[in-house]
């Protein structure tokens, strides 16, 4: 894979991934903590879409953009 964003659009991927991870992390303990049955689900999809996002910015390459469609970043 060939690197397809600068500087500003890994900063953008990594830290909404960081944001996205905590949020799942956050549903995840609510889970846990014995909340609704349905949370596991959502919490499952963030962290799962967290660590893609910050892949993405670590290798420095968008899928987004990857497929033809132009990100503002």
């Amino acid at each position: 894979m060939q690197c397809n964003i600068d500087r500003r659009g890994r900063t953008a991927r990594i830290v909404t991934g960081t944001l996205v991870e905590a949020v799942g992390m956050g549903l995840l303990a609510w889970w846990f903590l014995g909340g609704p049955p349905w949370t596991i689900w959502p919490a499952l999809g963030c962290i799962a879409g967290g660590n893609f996002a910050i892949i993405e910015g670590a290798i420095g390459w968008c899928a987004v953009r990857a497929m033809g469609f132009r990100t503002p970043l």
